[in-house]
């Protein structure tokens, strides 16, 4: 069995955003729980960007419409933050997507929406 890719990063990840879910629940707007993120991250100093801008490339143009990802971490992670009944395919080709255009190899979904707290790691 292979290594979990930035094991130790996505560890502190994962345990501010559990951190938001023991103290929020479920229930609120994403917005909510980026703000709650973000506010743990600057507490643990964790490096991030927040709605970071990426451009897409296309036949060697740039496409005049961006992505924009909730969080990027440590230069190296995408993380997209939901509040859904579940984590569906559309959120996991998105972040696939986000993977793709940026050449990082790892993304976190983290789902505040759910009855429990759950997270899916997409690596590429």
């Amino acid at each position: 069995m292979s290594e979990l890719i930035f094991k130790d990063e996505s560890y502190r990840i994962i345990g501010c955003c559990m951190e938001v879910y023991n103290n929020l629940g479920k229930g609120f707007l994403e917005i909510v729980y980026k703000d709650a993120i973000e506010y743990e991250f600057l507490k643990s100093n964790i490096s991030y960007k927040r709605e970071k801008e990426f451009e897409i490339l296309y036949k060697n143009i740039i496409l005049k419409h961006k992505f924009y990802a909730d969080f990027i971490i440590f230069d190296k992670i995408v993380l997209e933050v939901k509040s859904s009944k579940n984590i569906i395919d559309e959120y996991v080709k998105q972040t696939l997507n986000y993977l793709s255009v940026t050449q990082y190899k790892l993304g976190l979904i983290v789902n505040f929406g759910e009855n429990s707290f759950k997270i899916k790691r997409i690596v590429l």
